[in-house]
């Protein structure tokens, strides 16, 4: 498998990212291996917190949630998905697949056997963290949910073959429109622009600078911009942020339909706490929680939230609300 890994010095005196690089290797699924990055602050002893990013970000969306969690004495690891921030970028749209991520990320997950994990899920961290939680149940003891979910298929097959063929003829629109698109009801799902977005348009080489423009999300300063872009120097080591829409298994016919039904069955007797602690102005991911809600035991007797103001990234719009949603679950002052 071949890979583009990103010079360090793009990664030299990022705003508020003081953090030290760890790394794992582990296998790519072709008899070669991978290098994962990850952030691993805090105690060595304390309570595990795995906070898990989304697309198209990296683990600097998390630079204002670890401080405070180290302050409350837990050890805070995130890590980067290969082809995100400071991870092994393969170049080749093909090689990355929902079912290796969730092998890749299991890899590394049990080379450090993290243990009594309480974990932070958002965005395509909850696709592939609640894979995790699935397989590993023994690993996990608490579960926050931000904005993410399990889809397994949610589009009937007898619709798939029309909207594929509809996808093919939509436009690649800017990114000002997308905010508009996931919002409106009335035509064809806002996701499938965002996937023809991130799969065709120049503005996706450049992840930071629409960001703030799902949701209420806050305006990202120029620095932040740079550091948000800081992963991806050319088109060269876009290959993952271009393809993990394409992998959302929206559609019955589609790969790891099957395997997130067979999630969601381990989830069904999950009755460890699991919080919901999404935005209140997330246009991506509107009745994502209810799922959750009604199938999920370990959401009984929680104390589940709204974020609030925020967009798609909470993390970006309100660290203190997330770091407060983990401190509540896991019963710290």
């Amino acid at each position: 498998m071949q890979c583009k890994r990103t010079p360090d010095e793009r990664f030299d005196n990022l705003v508020d990212y003081p953090f030290q690089p760890n790394y794992l290797q582990v296998d790519d699924g072709e008899g070669g291996e991978l290098r994962i990055h990850y952030l691993d602050e805090g105690p060595a002893d304390g309570d595990v917190v795995l906070l898990m990013h989304g697309q198209p970000v990296w683990s600097y969306l998390y630079r204002h949630m670890i401080p405070p969690l180290v302050e409350s004495g837990f050890r805070v690891v995130a890590p980067d998905f290969v082809g995100f921030g400071r991870s092994d970028k393969p170049t080749r749209p093909e090689d990355y697949t929902y079912a290796r991520h969730v092998a890749w990320m299991s890899d590394w997950l049990a080379q450090l056997d993290l243990r009594g994990v309480t974990v932070f899920l958002q965005d395509w961290g909850s696709l592939i963290g609640l894979r995790l939680v699935a397989a590993f149940p023994e690993r996990f003891s608490h579960v926050v949910l931000s904005n993410g979910g399990l889809p397994a298929g949610p589009v009937p097959k007898d619709f798939a073959a029309p909207l594929r063929e509809a996808y093919k003829t939509l436009p690649v629109v800017p990114a000002t429109e997308l905010d508009a698109r996931f919002r409106d009801t009335s035509g064809l799902p806002g996701f499938l622009y965002w996937r023809k977005f991130c799969a065709e348009s120049r503005q996706a080489q450049q992840p930071g600078n629409f960001l703030h423009l799902i949701g209420k999300a806050k305006h990202l300063t120029e620095a932040e911009q740079a550091a948000f872009n800081a992963p991806y120097p050319d088109e060269s080591y876009l290959a993952g942020v271009r393809r993990f829409p394409s992998l959302l298994p929206l559609f019955e016919d589609e790969p790891e339909v099957e395997e997130n039904r067979a999630a969601w069955q381990v989830l069904k007797q999950f009755d460890k706490p699991f919080m919901l602690a999404f935005a209140d102005d997330d246009p991506v991911t509107a009745n994502m929680a209810q799922p959750f809600l009604d199938r999920v035991p370990g959401c009984k007797g929680v104390e589940h939230r709204t974020i609030a103001p925020a967009g798609h990234f909470v993390q970006q719009d309100q660290p203190g609300q997330c770091v407060q949603a983990i401190l509540d679950i896991t019963g710290r002052v």
